[in-house]
This record gives C-alpha cells, structure tokens and sequence, in this order.
C-alpha cells in the first residue's frame, strides 16, 4: 500500500473520531430545508443566540423561526415536496417537526406576521397545522393558499383544494377560488367567493410551476423523500458511470471544482456540526449518499443503496492526492464561511439574456433562470471555448434575479474536462429500501470549509 494511501486512511480514522457526534436526543425529531433564499432573511435556530443571517441550505429544526426583511423572501421544502413560501415582513416559526411512532410526520407552523404561501400535499396519515392569530388550519388533503395576517385581520385565500379553519371566530369551510377574512379583535369572519390578487402571487406560480416541471422527471426516484429533486433535475444531470453506477454530477465544474468550495458549517445543539452547502442543488447530495471522485471525470454524488440516515458531514470517497479534507471549528457553537477560489460574479441580464459562469457549478445561477443549462455546460466542455461567462436564453421562471448576486472576482475558465460518462435516467425507487425520518447520522465523515 502507498504512503500516500496511508496517510489518507489515517486521516479518514482520526476524522472519524473527531467528527462523529451524537444523534438527536429525541430520534422522532424532523429536519426539513431552506430551499431558497433571496435578500436579507434572518433565522433564529433556537440556540440562544437570536437572529442571525440565514442562507440557502441551511437545515430547519423545531424551535426555528424565520423573519424576513424588506425585499425578501425565501421558501422551505418539505420531505414530501410540500412548501412554504414567505414574503416580506413576514415571521414564521415551526413549533413542531416530529415523528410520530407510525412513522406520519407532523409539522405545526405558526405565522406571527406578513404573507405566506403554503402547497401541502397531503401525503397519507401526514398532520399539518398553521397557525396564523387566534385561528388555525388543521390540513390533511393536499391544498395550496395564501395567508396574510395584520394587527388586527388576517386573510385566507385558497387557490387548490379546500380547508377549514377553526379558532375563536368559530369554524369555517374554504373552497377553492374562495377567501376568508378574520377580525381578530372582533373574533368573526366574513367569507367572500372571490380571491383578491396579491403582489406575489406571480412569484408563488413560478415557483410551483419550476418544482412541477423539474421534478416530473423523477417519478422513479433514488428516493422516497423528494425535497431537493427538482433542483437536482435543473442543475445537474445523473450519469451512469461504470464501474461506479448511477452517479449525479453539477452542470458547469471546471477542472479544478470540488464539492466543497463553498458553504458553511453551522452548529446544531444536539448533533454538533454540519456541513451546508452554499449551492442551490445543495441539499440531498450532503444529507444522504457519498461524493466520489472518478479520474478523468471529475467529482459525482452517489446516490447508494442505503438511506437509514442523515449526515452531519459529507461522505467522501476516493478523492485526489491534491484534495484537502474538510474540517469543521474546534470549538462548538461556531459558524464557519468557507470560500475557497473566486465566487462567480453576478448575474447579469443582457438584452434578455442572462451571462453564465462556467466554472461555478450552478452558484449565483438562480433557479429556471436559463434555459438548457445542460447545453450550455457543454459549451464550456469544448477545447475551443476559452471564455469564462457564456450569455444563455433567460428562462421563463427567471421574472426576478435581484437579491441572488454574491461578490464578483472574475476568473477565466478552468480547461476543458473529459467528457462525461453516458447519462443515464436516476435509479428506479426500488433500488434503494425505504428512508426512515431523515435523524442526523452519527457516522463520520468529511465535509470541506468555505472562508
């Protein structure tokens, strides 16, 4: 065996001592994802330490709350594909995510404030509630709708399905297309045929309208769990790679890309560190599976065949000689920003065309932005293409890019990679047994820091 194997099977058993952490002391706890976050969104993750600044990926527990600020907004995915879309001015908390012995989760919501957007869908033996003033919602059939709450009136919208709310005005029954509106001070209600159109309801569409149409393609899941899917099918594409199997690979890797150029570690009490992804794909490639590196190729997600947990820290497999493992503080309670190489500069919209990076592994690109990022990220493979930005077709979802720069440094693209392996459909759901509750896994492994 080589030295340098050696070395690193060394590191691989000190990592492993060093980051393997506990799991959730309650094991029915639930973890759900921030999956898009535009301007200034603040979190409060129930550690004592406030408000702070909140970013795409980051993992929700029960106790968190989100408040968000003036031209912002931001959307929460939940296992089953259920969402969550919260407006400006808008405070929510998530005052439980459980498991229950059956196994059905349960999420209860409570909205202290502002506009929120909720499209539940109604999985079997699921119990979901929001609460919004002195009125609640208890949802067991799929429903998408709106609710808006003031000082003193709070409105419910229903778009798709239909719901009852109960609470101090007494209870009511909304049907689709249909609206009600709460005085909280006088605790009546008056319910209205109509639906009175909001600002951001054309956001709300767009977004469905981007999970709709990114996660079609994925009725035969890796997965029984579907929050990150859609995002996966739009900034990357699986490939069956031999030898190795059905592996997932980021549209726009230059050469020198590794899966842990940007994120952040983040303390959670309970289960110590983890591992958060600064990219918008960035969930289920770090929460479940390994990142292998295949010469000539470049660094995949393997998907695997077992999915019983969650990691804290990214598993890696095989990596180069070159690669420097990730290692999270020494000292529990921090947050760790890693940023290693140059950040893709803003996008721009230029005569309706939006300029692309072709290094940047999706970041900075916002979701449905650009049309066929999968053949735009070829052009950057071709030995002819020297350039670092590429200007694509806008997509149709893209209908806002403000809030989503990060800091520009410009930087030419890395050369041209092989080719990738053949692409290939994700394995069928039955290749992989049934997930549990995704409780974070106490088994070790490597993520990388981002400064």
């Amino acid at each position: 065996m080589s030295t340098h194997k050696l070395v690193s099977l060394f590191a691989l058993a000190v990592l492993a001592c060093w980051l393997a952490v506990p799991c959730f002391a309650d094991s029915q706890a639930r973890i759900v994802r921030l999956s898009q976050v535009e301007g200034d969104l603040q979190i409060d993750r129930n550690t004592g330490q406030g408000y702070e600044k909140a970013f795409v990926n980051l993992p929700i527990t029960q106790g968190t709350k989100l408040r968000v600020g003036d031209d912002a907004r931001a959307e929460i995915e939940f296992e089953d594909g259920s969402t969550l879309r919260i407006t400006p001015g808008t405070v929510v908390e998530f005052s439980a995510l459980a498991l229950r012995d059956s196994g059905a989760r349960v999420s209860a919501l409570n909205l202290q404030g502002g506009t929120a957007y909720l499209n539940f869908k109604g999985e079997k033996e699921e119990e979901f509630t929001l609460g919004f003033g002195r009125e609640k919602l208890a949802l067991t059939k799929p429903a998408h709708l709106r609710i808006e709450l003031k000082d003193t009136a709070a409105t419910l919208a229903v778009f798709k399905g239909d719901v009852e709310a109960e609470g101090a005005s007494g209870k009511v029954d909304v049907e689709k297309k249909h609206s009600v509106t709460f005085d909280l001070a006088a605790d009546r209600y008056t319910l209205t045929k109509n639906l009175e159109p909001d600002p951001y309801d054309e956001w709300d569409k767009q977004q469905e309208k981007y999970h709709q149409q990114y996660s079609a393609s994925s009725s035969n899941s890796y997965s029984n769990y579907r929050y990150g899917v859609s995002d996966l099918n739009y900034y990357g594409s699986f490939y069956n790679v031999p030898g190795y199997g059905t592996m997932w690979q980021p549209y726009l890797v230059g050469a020198g890309w590794d899966p842990f150029m940007n994120g952040a570690w983040m303390w959670y009490p309970g289960f110590g560190y983890t591992w958060v992804s600064a990219y918008p794909w960035g969930w289920t490639p770090y929460r479940y599976g390994s990142w292998a590196f295949v010469p000539s190729y470049g660094w995949f997600w393997q998907p695997g065949r077992t999915w019983a947990g969650w990691n804290t820290v990214p598993q890696i497999v095989n990596p180069p000689q070159s690669f420097s493992f990730p290692r999270p503080p020494g000292k529990p309670g921090q947050t760790l920003v890693v940023s290693r190489g140059a950040l893709p500069a803003p996008v721009r919209v230029v005569q309706n065309r939006v300029e692309v990076r072709g290094d940047s592994a999706g970041l900075g690109v916002p979701r449905g932005s650009v049309r066929n990022l999968g053949k735009i990220s070829q052009q950057f493979e071709r030995p002819t293409s020297a350039r670092g930005t590429i200007q694509a077709p806008l997509g149709g979802s893209a209908a806002r890019l403000s809030g989503t720069s990060r800091p520009s440094a410009s930087r030419t693209a890395p050369p041209a990679r092989s080719a990738p392996p053949a692409r290939s459909a994700p394995p069928a759901s039955g290749a992989s047994p049934r997930m549990s509750a995704p409780a974070p896994s106490s088994s070790s492994s490597h993520g990388a820091p981002h400064k």
